[in-house]
Parts: C-alpha cells; sequence; structure tokens
C-alpha cells in the first residue's frame, strides 16, 4: 500500500488496483486536486456578502506585470497582509465591478479607482496623479456605481453654502464649465458614484464619492478622504460599473 501525495489525490490506493477502476473516479486527479485547492484559497481570501455575490471579483498579484502569489476578492479587504501574508500588491486585475484601491491598510491614504480591466503596474492606476505609490494595501468595493443614473451637486462653501453647481455627466474641465470657483467647499451625491480629481483633464489627486457613504453628504473637503489637504477639484467623471 502506498500513501498518495496531494497533487495524485486523496485516498490510498492499493498496489493492484487496475487502471480502470481509477479510471471510474475512486481518485481525484492532480487537475481536480489543484482547481479544489484553488477554489478553497479563493474562498479564504473573500468576504462574501449577497450584493456581492456573483457580481465583483478583484484578482490581485504580489508583484508588477501579474506575477508572484496571487488572490481574489468579492468584498472589501481592510489590510490584503492580514488576509494573504502579501508584503503588497503591485499589479491588479478588475473582472467585474468597480473597487476602491487604497495606499495603506484600513481604508487610508491616497485612493486610486479601480474600474474594469487590467492594470499591470502602478503607473496603471496612478495615471497622471499628482501622487505616485507603487504599491496597494487595502480594496474596498464600491456598490452603488451607476454610470446611467449619476447626479451631484457642487457648492462653494462648507455646509452646502454658496454658489452650486449640479453635474450629471463627466466634465473634463469645470472652469470650462462654469465653475469660478478652484475649490469645492462640500458637496452632495444625489446619486450613483463618482471620482473628483484635482486638476482638469482627470488629473491629479483623485477622492472617490458615492451616495451610499456619509449619506452621500460631504459636508467639508476633508471628509474627501484622509489625504485631502485641500478641497480644490477641477475635473469630475462617473464611475463605470
Amino acid at each position: 500500500m502506498r500513501l498518495l501525495g496531494r497533487g495524485e489525490g486523496s485516498v490510498v490506493a492499493g498496489e493492484h488496483e487496475d487502471e480502470s477502476e481509477m479510471d471510474k473516479g475512486s481518485l481525484v486527479s492532480g487537475t481536480q486536486a489543484q482547481e479544489q485547492r484553488e477554489q478553497e484559497h479563493i474562498s479564504r481570501m473573500s468576504s462574501l456578502s449577497p450584493q456581492d455575490s456573483g457580481r465583483a471579483r478583484l484578482t490581485l498579484w504580489e508583484e508588477e506585470g501579474f506575477q508572484g502569489r496571487r488572490c481574489e476578492l468579492i468584498g472589501d479587504c481592510p489590510s490584503i497582509r492580514d488576509r494573504s501574508g502579501f508584503r503588497r500588491v503591485r499589479s491588479v486585475k478588475v473582472e467585474s465591478g468597480a473597487w476602491v484601491g487604497f495606499e495603506h491598510p484600513d481604508f487610508q491614504g491616497q485612493q486610486f479607482i479601480l474600474e474594469r480591466g487590467d492594470y499591470p503596474c502602478w503607473l496603471a492606476w496612478s495615471g497622471s496623479s499628482g501622487y505616485h505609490t507603487d504599491q496597494l494595501l487595502s480594496f474596498r468595493l464600491l456598490q452603488c456605481a451607476n454610470h446611467s443614473d449619476s447626479r451631484v451637486t457642487l457648492f462653494e462653501g462648507e455646509n452646502f453654502q454658496g454658489g452650486k453647481f449640479e453635474v450629471n455627466d463627466d466634465y473634463p474641465s469645470l472652469p470650462a464649465m462654469g465653475w469660478t470657483s478652484s475649490v469645492v467647499g462640500s458637496l452632495m451625491v444625489g446619486s450613483g458614484a463618482w471620482v473628483a480629481y484635482q486638476y482638469p483633464g482627470y488629473r491629479g489627486f483623485q477622492y472617490v464619492l458615492e451616495r451610499d457613504r456619509h449619506g452621500g453628504e460631504f459636508r467639508k473637503y476633508s471628509e474627501l478622504g484622509t489625504q485631502a489637504a485641500t478641497g480644490q477639484i477641477q475635473s469630475i467623471r462617473r464611475i463605470q460599473q
């Protein structure tokens, strides 16, 4: 008698069992065993909730170019180090859904919108941002992105005071569309999810704005994110689901 290795199966096989019995399914093939282990690994990596099921999937790699260890997420992950043992995430593939990647654990630091597609290195998610980071350490799933039904109102002053400007489309330059201030004091998301940028042309720091966070109310620029040091917003667009 011999004990099969992990890649061979999960039962003990006798020396005199013939190949026909093995073909009938008494052993799990190496390929099947590997697939089963991968599926178990994915399950451990994921935080499944009813609204996430069958919708969103994010695949992460520890190195650039989709190299090194990988794991999949289908829900929020406050620390990829705690979840997977990864030191960092340096390439990403968004299979479905819309996500936010953060520079630090617990959804802290610079935020980067991750929509469906491939991000083989940090340049792909940073783009022409005024701030570059070569790693992401926490991830959050956006639940309310709706490209066909999105609305946000910008206000010049804090607490929804002063002049206002209602937006329901993508604006690569708010000044060109009539917004006369270089800053946004507060804003109210009526529906959907948005990403606002520090400069025209979707450049500079990114601020993800959701109807489901703060009740859609951002009363002052510091509520835009932990990295927000100014209320300067000069372009804004709807997030693609």
